[in-house]
């Protein structure tokens, strides 16, 4: 039996979930404070909804549909959590005359290039830009898959590099700083 899919996911109040059955498969709905997020359930795992309590099982025991169980519930689990809570994903910003700027619904990034970059938020995300010692960009949303391809597109403009550690890296990744060129004597 699979130690995630097993587990039982508490919905909290103020929560809704609606789970329907069709021909091809099973579809959950998650409706919350924050927002509302659907997917489709594949047809070898099997969602129920007990008065506040949902479980998954699946159908087989074979080798993929055993990692279809653990991911379901591990999908579902991050939607009632996105909905009633939020997710967080902070980047920090590292660079000489780099910067970042809340501009209407996006972000505008100086990052080195000889032009600015416009980069507009996703619908459900939203940016919020603290400058102390360094530049972090909070991103907050309810959907967690799209809150972690937003960072990573952002990310991927200027990724840190291992000399200086200048760009832009996660707040909870750490950069292995290489020595640079040794000089002769």
């Amino acid at each position: 039996m699979s130690r995630i899919g097993k587990l039982p996911i508490k919905v909290p109040g103020g929560v809704k979930v609606a789970i329907e059955s069709d021909s091809n498969g099973q579809f959950i709905r998650v409706e919350g404070p924050k927002g509302k997020l659907e997917r489709r359930i594949n047809s070898s795992v099997s969602v129920k909804l007990d008065g506040d309590t949902i479980y998954v099982s699946r159908s087989a025991d074979s080798r993929p549909v055993r990692a279809l169980h653990g991911l379901t519930r591990a999908l579902i689990a991050n939607m009632v959590q996105g909905v009633s809570n939020g997710f967080k994903r902070e980047l920090i910003v590292t660079g000489v005359g780099y910067k970042v700027e809340e501009s209407g619904k996006g972000l505008t990034l100086h990052l080195g290039y000889s032009h600015p970059i416009d980069f507009p938020l996703p619908e459900g995300i939203t940016a919020k830009v603290e400058r102390q010692k360094e530049i972090k960009v909070i991103l907050e949303g309810y959907d967690k898959e799209l809150l972690g391809l937003t960072a990573a597109k952002i990310r991927a403009f200027r990724p840190p590099e291992p000399y200086k550690g200048k760009g832009i890296r996660y707040s909870d990744e750490v950069i292995i700083r290489k020595a640079g060129k040794a000089a002769a004597k």
